[in-house]
């Protein structure tokens, strides 16, 4: 459950948290990136949203990658003194729920690293803040890699120790078959060299695994799987197979049982036949693929001539609400495999999928204003470098669901000026998008005066950059008394608007923040996300969290109170 840190709580009569501290507004020295008048944000909102709003290195229009980084490592090293137990729990929720790796492995090491070098131990222990943002195979190397390339190779045992506790939850026979392999700079054998993990006492299996992780990192002509491992055998028995046979193997009537019985993956498949990836090859691996890897390769299904038969099941998985829910992927990954789709035949399923992965958007009783900010800049930046989708499609694709489940909306699109976007109910949210334009500037209070006409509530997505001679506050034409929720969508230090009882920031680009209009109108008490998260989970200390789906990193939705 996401939660705000603090604001409506009169509905429960539990007092509401004290407003916290900002420095501003600032007054005419401190502005926008576009020179717009701006509060700068008290330093846990600016890193709470700077952690959801972007990926670790990702360059944005105001900001270049570097300077993106040294403020989340300057922030995150701040509070790890200053407020370990917030800090912590940002971390831990970060790569939970939140989904995002590169930042949770980044911060983990920041923090322990400022922590050492003030000599504090108050707050959660080093050891468990690393061990609690390991949530893949692959990350005990990625974390220390990021370690010694930034801090040298001297690595500290609370380093060393919480590695070894991710390495005992994660180390199994399918992830060293993924994720151990030449492409990692560090292997399992050099993670487990480095940092002496011990096998769980309750994984019997584990040692030999262990052995033999280290036999194929330094000595790979003699290492040999456990008998006792079938997955790891049916591997090896597949690898052995001539060069001429595998083929035959692959297209055989027990090929698609094999593939999956020694774990083999479609680019595992691909570098085994020493050939192309015909149909044939397609069509027998394609059962064991998850429902991120079928969205990567539809041009390649259809380049290859899968069958319709095979291509029906495919389409079948992707409009599955059930699969769906279980992948976890972000909505903006649904429009952008349908953007890039070869052949129409994957349009209806993608439209689908795309609708269940906004499920949790809530249906908004009475009359909603929603503004979605169509400004250069949220053109200019993608919401990752591995995506060709801009944070102004994602803002048209959450503001387009709003309105679509609220009782009564209106869509408007701004920027120098303002317009509001026509739709029908029930109409494929893909072809309401195709309605938004560019509109150049972020002109953000010129267009809540224009449209706003006593709306029980106002919904902002934008990225705060609002331009000069715009209003000090964006959301002064709103009586106090009317709540309004911005969605910023970069994490950017100037914020465009004041906080309030009635005033609320959200970060990310996930629909699970959305969310949290119903519980602040119903007069939820708030707190962040890992605070509730604490509550639900208390007395089930240690256990293991479900990892994030393979291979995939989104952008999480969170809260925060201005």
């Amino acid at each position: 459950m996401l939660v705000a840190p603090h604001v409506l709580a009169a509905a429960r009569a539990v007092p509401p948290s004290p407003p916290r501290l900002r420095r501003g507004p600032a007054g005419p020295e401190f502005r926008t990136y576009a020179g717009g008048p701006a509060l700068v944000r008290e330093p846990r909102d600016e890193l709470f949203l700077l952690a959801v709003g972007t990926f670790v290195s990702q360059r944005t229009f105001y900001e270049t990658g570097a300077e993106r980084d040294d403020r989340y490592t300057r922030l995150l090293r701040e509070l790890a003194v200053e407020d370990p137990e917030w800090t912590a729990g940002l971390l831990r929720w970060l790569r939970g729920e939140g989904n995002m790796r590169a930042a949770s492995l980044v911060g983990a090491a920041a923090y322990v690293r400022a922590r050492l070098e003030a000599g504090t131990s108050e707050g959660p222990s080093n050891r468990s803040v690393i061990d609690s943002v390991l949530q893949r195979a692959d990350e005990p190397g990625e974390l220390l890699a990021h370690w010694i390339s930034t801090y040298g190779r001297n690595v500290p045992q609370p380093v060393k120790r919480g590695v070894a506790d991710g390495v005992r939850r994660l180390y199994t026979s399918r992830s060293l078959l993924k994720y151990d392999t030449a492409s990692h700079g560090f292997r399992f054998g050099d993670v487990l060299n480095l940092v002496h993990a011990s096998p769980d006492p309750a994984k019997p299996w584990q040692g030999a695994l262990f052995r033999y992780a280290l036999d194929r990192r330094h000595h790979p002509k003699r290492a040999v799987p456990p008998l006792s491992d079938p997955l790891l055998t049916a591997r090896r028995t597949l690898l052995e197979t001539a060069a001429d046979e595998r083929r035959a193997v692959v297209t055989g009537p027990d090929g698609p049982a094999r593939l999956a019985a020694a774990g083999m993956t479609w680019e595992a498949l691909a570098g085994w036949l020493h050939g192309p990836m015909d149909a044939a090859a397609w069509e027998a691996v394609i059962p064991g693929m998850g429902l991120m890897a079928l969205l990567r390769n539809l041009r390649n299904f259809d380049e290859a001539g899968i069958s319709d038969e095979v291509a029906a099941r495919v389409a079948e998985r992707l409009s599955d609400a059930s699969e769906v829910a279980r992948s976890r992927q972000f909505p903006f990954r649904y429009l952008a495999a349908h953007q890039q789709a070869p052949s129409q035949r994957w349009a209806a399923p993608l439209e689908r999928a795309l609708g269940h992965s906004l499920a949790d958007v809530p249906a908004l009783p009475g009359r909603t204003l929603i503004l979605v900010d169509r400004s250069d800049s949220m053109f200019w930046d993608t919401v990752s470098e591995r995506s060709g989708l801009t944070r102004a499609d994602a803002a048209a694709v959450f503001g387009t669901a709003l309105a679509m489940r609220a009782e009564q909306a209106d869509l408007v699109e701004f920027g120098w000026g303002s317009a509001e976007v026509p739709f029908a109910p029930g109409e494929p949210v893909i072809e309401v998008l195709k309605r938004f334009r560019s509109m150049g500037g972020t002109y953000t209070a010129k267009a809540v005066r224009k449209h706003y006409r006593g709306h029980d509530r106002v919904l902002i997505v934008t990225d705060e950059q609002v331009a000069p001679y715009d209003s000090v506050d964006p959301t002064e034409p709103v009586p106090a008394d009317v709540p309004v929720y911005t969605w910023n969508l970069a994490g950017y230090r100037p914020a465009h608007g004041s906080a309030g009882p009635h005033r609320h920031t959200f970060g990310g680009l996930t629909d699970a923040a959305f969310r949290m209009v119903g519980l602040i109108e119903a007069g939820r008490a708030a707190r962040w996300p890992w605070t509730e998260e604490a509550q639900e989970t208390e007395g089930a200390a240690g256990a293991e969290g479900p990892p994030g789906p393979e291979g995939t990193e989104g952008v999480p939705g969170t809260v925060g109170p201005g």
